[in-house]
């Protein structure tokens, strides 16, 4: 399994955000909104991306997308979705 996050900030805001909260993951830099476009996170002259979670299969097929995500409990939410989706958990 793999995850990452991705935002419509440049490479150098990210990884600066990156470090500060000691992040294990990458943030994935998307500035011209053209992935966030296509995944329907933003539109028109937005200028930030919906808050939300994609559930990709190994296949590239979307399982779940979950769009209220709540920073202190979405931990706890994806471990729980992950479970539903039967992703095992690492020993």
């Amino acid at each position: 399994m793999a995850y990452f996050t991705a935002s419509c900030d440049d490479a150098a805001t990210n990884q600066r955000f990156a470090e500060s909260l000691g992040l294990d993951y990458p943030i994935l830099s998307d500035p011209g909104r053209e992935v966030a476009r296509a995944y329907g996170v933003v539109s028109g002259e937005t200028k930030y991306a919906s808050r939300w979670t994609f559930y990709i299969g190994k296949d590239g097929k979307i399982l779940f997308i979950d769009k209220s995500v709540k920073a202190g409990s979405h931990g706890e939410e994806v471990v729980a979705r992950l479970k539903d989706l039967g992703v095992a958990r690492k020993p």
